[in-house]
């Protein structure tokens, strides 16, 4: 569904306002061939005659066997609805309870892909119309709007929905119901595959051209396909294999939905979804495979490169070696192409400074609207062109994140003032000059999120010295000596606690839990005043 136009601007308003200065690690931009993935608002066509409801199953049923079905129950497995929420927690309401949302009907012809549809007759701005197939014994929700459009009979259910059904090709009786509503031409499998039914699987990868003649699987992303009401989905392992259980007689409309097995989504693409799709258009029944790199759609290689990391952070935190706490696992996470500052503001989850008197004066209006579905994580790609600067990026505000699971609101509220605050009073600076009141948040903050920006990027680069962030103020090359000397990033986590609120407090915190490293961590500080 598409997002509001004022929750759209609020978001972009408090990003550029609530950011972190991008570590670009290259500065050369390179020229992206979309190829035929499409953005933009889908296109829809004629209206088709769907194979799958009850009706047309029925009669596929009595062509082929005219003398059985009489005794056959060809009842409906599914049914094929569109919901219409009112807001965002009327939709969030409808994900609880399992329901898998498209923003476009599934019987109609599509002209263009796209990224997002909305419904003509639904004013901008509002939800859309939310199409889905759920079980005949779903518990509609009484206050929100739901349609049911058509009772469907999808084949791959148990024999049990049929009575009488021995004996019976379903499959056949599929494929004869789509010659029947004229929909045979999708039967025409692709040169070089089997025609009839088959379970689609593939692998999804991506290059990082810092790392050449090695491919990596994109980890836990969800592969969908669908032909018409019979949808298929299935979770990609940590090599990028996928095999979906349902089996299709033609070839589906493939899409990524960026909705991650561990929980995080990844938008944005104007909807107000959980996670955005990358269409990849229509392909045999058999499977697809995609290789994604810095040449491919730049929309699909950002969401990859971030789906990715924040994959590989997570796996990060907790291992034998110690641990540091994790994200929220439902992390909303936007990517902003034209933007070239990134945020961890987690108003999501209860922070931020929306109702505060600097906010109003700043956004006006938008100040009420803030809060309304806005993510916890903006990433502004606007100059980070490989993935080396998009992991570097992505995992200086998944480090922030971690920080904030740490500490509590109130704190993190009082770094996001300082950041609004110092955007005005420095001269746009981001993060101040270092004097003003709640400095000592943004030391912190800062300090831990480029090392530990800097440490991740040196494991997964082996050989680079990458130090991000050492001509600020507030010096991370602290940590970067203190790690040399034995003081790793699990130990120096422990101290970032709500009662380290700047950098004595830091070095305070640290030489009681760590007296064994007293002397290093002195030498540190005290070489940065």
């Amino acid at each position: 569904m598409k997002h509001g136009l004022k929750h759209l601007i609020a978001a972009l308003a408090l990003t550029a306002l609530c950011s972190c200065e991008s570590s670009s690690v290259t500065e050369t931009p390179s020229t992206y061939d979309d190829g035929r993935i499409e953005h933009g608002m889908m296109v829809l066509g004629k209206q088709l005659d769907d194979p799958y409801s009850v009706s047309n199953m029925t009669k596929a049923l009595e062509s082929l066997y005219p003398t059985k079905a009489g005794s056959v129950d060809v009842s409906a497995t599914d049914l094929y609805v569109r919901f219409l929420p009112s807001d965002e927690g009327e939709y969030e309401r409808l994900q609880e309870l399992g329901v898998e949302m498209l923003d476009h009907p599934l019987d109609y012809e599509i002209v263009r892909e796209g990224d997002y549809y909305h419904d003509p007759g639904i004013p901008e701005g509002d939800i859309t119309w939310q199409y889905a197939v759920v079980s005949p014994d779903f518990p509609f929700p009484s206050d929100i709007r739901y349609e049911i459009l058509d009772h469907c009979h999808i084949t791959e259910h148990e024999v049990f929905t049929r009575s009488g059904g021995d004996g019976i090709d379903w499959d056949a009786v599929e494929r004869e119901s789509f010659r029947l509503t004229g929909n045979a031409d999708m039967l025409e499998h692709a040169p070089g595959t089997k025609a009839g039914a088959a379970n689609p699987s593939g692998r999804i990868t991506l290059v990082d051209e810092m790392k050449p003649y090695a491919t990596e699987g994109v980890k836990g992303v969800r592969v969908a396909c669908n032909v018409f009401v019979k949808i298929g989905e299935a979770y990609t392992d940590e090599e990028g294999y996928y095999e979906i259980k349902k089996s299709f007689s033609t070839a589906p409309r493939y899409w990524l939905v960026f909705k991650n097995k561990k929980g995080f989504g990844i938008g944005l693409n104007l909807i107000l979804v959980g996670g955005s799709s990358s269409t990849m258009g229509k392909h045999s029944q058999e499977g697809y495979s995609m290789e994604v790199s810095c040449e491919s759609d730049r929309s699909l290689f950002s969401r990859c490169v971030v789906n990715n990391a924040v994959w590989d952070y997570i796996e990060q935190c907790k291992t034998s070696s110690g641990t540091i706490k994790t994200p929220p696992s439902n992390l909303r996470i936007w990517i902003f192409s034209q933007l070239s500052a990134s945020s961890t503001i987690m108003m999501q989850h209860g922070a931020g400074v929306d109702n505060s008197d600097l906010v109003k004066k700043y956004l006006g209006d938008w100040a009420t609207v803030v809060k309304w579905f806005l993510p916890d994580i903006t990433l502004g790609f606007k100059k980070e062109e490989d993935y080396a600067s998009m992991y570097a990026s992505t995992i200086h505000e998944l480090a922030h994140a971690s920080h904030f699971q740490q500490v509590d609101k109130d704190w993190w509220d009082k770094l996001i003032e300082y950041i609004l605050t110092s955007y005005v009073t420095s001269g746009l600076m981001t993060y101040g000059t270092g004097g003003e009141e709640y400095a000592g948040y943004c030391e912190v903050a800062e300090m831990w999120a480029y090392y530990m920006a800097s440490k991740l990027f040196r494991m997964r680069y082996r050989g680079s010295a990458a130090m991000f962030g050492t001509s600020y103020w507030f010096y991370p090359q602290v940590l970067y000596f203190l790690d040399e000397k034995g003081l790793d990033y699990y130990k120096i986590f422990q101290a970032m606690v709500p009662a380290v609120t700047d950098r004595d407090k830091l070095k305070d915190k640290l030489l009681a839990l760590y007296p064994e490293f007293k002397t290093n961590i002195l030498l540190a500080f005290n070489r940065y005043l």
